[in-house]
């Protein structure tokens, strides 16, 4: 086929590279080829993806309950050291740590129930710990620690007291069999040995720990413990003091201290205002430490109330008590002690229902009366009693000899005063100073006045 007309031209008309676009091309593929192989490997985060949260290791708890441990705030730490232990559960150190902090918190709470219970939990702590290091030394020496606390006699009957007293001294024998070294075992097996009564050894042991390490609060704590066992009052006290000295937080030990002056105010009645003065100093410093550190512990106002009841001061004893119902209102042990002021103020009447709160329990609107509360403000909580033990004994005898002597004909008095009777007979009949309570009681419960003779007209009287 033939086209007229003008002969196409076919013309290759070579575009020229610009060398700066052929840089900068070879630039961004090498970036993102980087990019794309630092995302593969993890180096590199895609963008719009949410910024990690930094997760805490268990040592940073670990030392978190270390320090706590140190500033007195025992709650704080054993917190810290159950989170350690979620993240590490099988580090029998751990558990050893949360047992002994929670052994010694034991001593910052009122009531025999609220004992019992945080050394049942230092006690699972420790049996861990055991059955993840069943030969570790320093496990059997804060076993035999937790049980000795845990074969206290006021919290347990005396046969079984006698049982764990004797498994904590196989342990703590058992933890320097392992290792020899052991300061803490040595203070520990004496402050067992103490409480067996063995007192010569206890102080051979307690002296050898010293000697070892006397930068450890615990052996201090423990030489302290042994000297006010032997009547060393004033070497308890240097003692307690040198532990003190190492961990200046713990209220636990100014309790002790105030606790001997206490003591000897009343053995020496000529300098009894100078050793009041000093255990109200103690007790007033472990307030303070709570009160910085934001702790609710009722226990240093508890001890500044008996100090003062013990010195006759009784309206300042029952301002502390009610002091200490503020953080806890619910306490049933508080109300008690409360009621054992006001018995020893004579304030019988007012005395009355805080021993009934105490021991038959009361409702919100009970308690807030005994408070003296406001209930838009304060807390309305009731109370539930306490059950007849060695330390509750004293609200029972005292509640039933306050009702016997205030029964009047017509009321309930003597018919409640019988019911405590009863209970104290049924446990404490073999007790000879509780039983003269509970028979005084009981006779002015049952004495009946005889009606008067009538007396005969004179026609009657001649024969």
């Amino acid at each position: 086929m033939y086209l007229q007309g003008k002969e196409p031209t076919f013309r290759n008309k070579r575009k020229q590279n610009n060398p700066y676009m052929v840089l900068v091309l070879l630039v961004l593929i090498v970036f993102f080829g980087t990019v794309l192989t630092g995302i593969a490997k993890g180096d590199v985060q895609p963008l719009f993806m949410p910024t990690p949260t930094p997760t805490r290791t268990t040592n940073s708890f670990v030392i978190e309950g270390q320090t706590h441990f140190e500033a007195g705030n025992l709650n704080a730490a054993i917190a810290a050291y159950k989170k350690a232990i979620d993240m590490d559960p099988n580090d029998p150190d751990l558990y050893v740590q949360l047992a002994r902090i929670q052994t010694y918190s034991s001593a910052l709470v009122t009531t025999n129930a609220d004992q019992v219970a945080r050394l049942q939990e230092a006690l699972d702590s420790i049996n861990r710990a055991k059955e993840l290091a069943p030969n570790n030394s320093e496990v059997l020496a804060v076993r035999a620690f937790v049980l000795d606390w845990n074969s206290n006699p006021i919290l347990v009957e005396d046969d079984v007291s006698e049982d764990i007293l004797n498994e904590a001294e196989a342990e703590a024998v058992l933890a320097l069999q392992i290792d020899n070294t052991n300061t803490m075992a040595l203070a520990y097996y004496a402050e067992i040995l103490v409480d067996q009564k063995k007192w010569n050894q206890a102080q051979q042991y307690i002296e050898q720990a010293v000697e070892r390490d006397p930068g450890l609060m615990d052996v201090h704590r423990i030489q302290a413990y042994t000297y006010e066992t032997l009547g060393e009052y004033n070497l308890a006290i240097q003692e307690y003091e040198k532990a003190i000295d190492i961990m200046p937080n713990y209220t636990y030990l100014y309790i002790a201290v105030g606790r001997i002056y206490r003591h000897l105010g009343s053995l020496y009645p000529n300098l009894s205002q100078l050793y009041y003065d000093q255990a109200l100093e103690n007790f007033a410093t472990a307030a303070n430490l709570n009160e910085q550190l934001g702790i609710i512990d009722p226990i240093p106002y508890l001890a500044i109330a008996n100090t003062y009841a013990q010195d006759g001061e009784f309206f300042a004893a029952a301002l502390n008590v009610n002091r200490a119902l503020e953080f806890t209102p619910a306490s049933p042990d508080v109300y008690g002690q409360l009621g054992v002021v006001y018995h020893k103020s004579r304030n019988y009447e007012g005395a009355i229902p805080a021993f009934e709160c105490a021991i038959e329990g009361c409702d919100a609107a009970q308690s807030c009366e005994i408070r003296e509360c406001d209930p838009e403000v304060d807390p309305m909580v009731s109370v539930e009693g306490l059950p007849l033990t060695d330390s509750t004994v004293v609200y029972y005898f005292t509640y039933g000899s306050v009702l016997s002597g205030l029964h009047r004909e017509g009321d309930d008095k003597c018919e409640k005063a019988m019911g405590i009777f009863d209970q104290l007979r049924a446990r404490y009949a073999d007790d000879p100073s509780i039983m003269s309570i509970v028979r005084a009681g009981e006779e002015v419960c049952t004495y009946t006045v005889p009606e008067p003779e009538e007396t005969p007209t004179p026609e009657e009287s001649t024969p």
